[in-house]
């Protein structure tokens, strides 16, 4: 078992090419991660930790899973709640504009 329980996933959807949906997790009902992102990649969906653009423009994240099993725990349990919102959506998903300052 994980030491660390996803409590809960608030899933925005987005309407753009790349970016699917923002997304927050809250772990033990304690501790809230906000800027996970859902991009389509050239292989698919995947799952984008919260990140800052360094000055070299390279992105840094700001958090991540440190072992595989973490990373397929929380992937699994994003793109669950993810699919979930898509099927029965709490909103109408808004366009994002490519150079928001969300989206960099």
């Amino acid at each position: 078992m994980n030491p660390i329980e996803i409590t809960e996933v608030r899933v925005s959807l987005r309407n753009d090419d790349k970016l699917k949906a923002f997304v927050s997790i809250t772990l033990n009902h304690a501790f809230v991660i906000r800027g996970l992102k859902v991009i389509k990649g050239n292989s698919g969906l995947f799952v984008a930790m919260p990140s800052r653009k360094r000055p070299d423009g390279q992105h840094q994240d700001l958090a991540h899973p440190i072992n595989d099993a973490t990373r397929k725990y929380l992937t699994q349990k994003v793109m669950a709640e993810y699919e979930r919102e898509l099927a029965h959506p709490t909103h109408v998903p808004e366009p994002v504009e490519r150079h928001s300052k969300e989206f960099n």
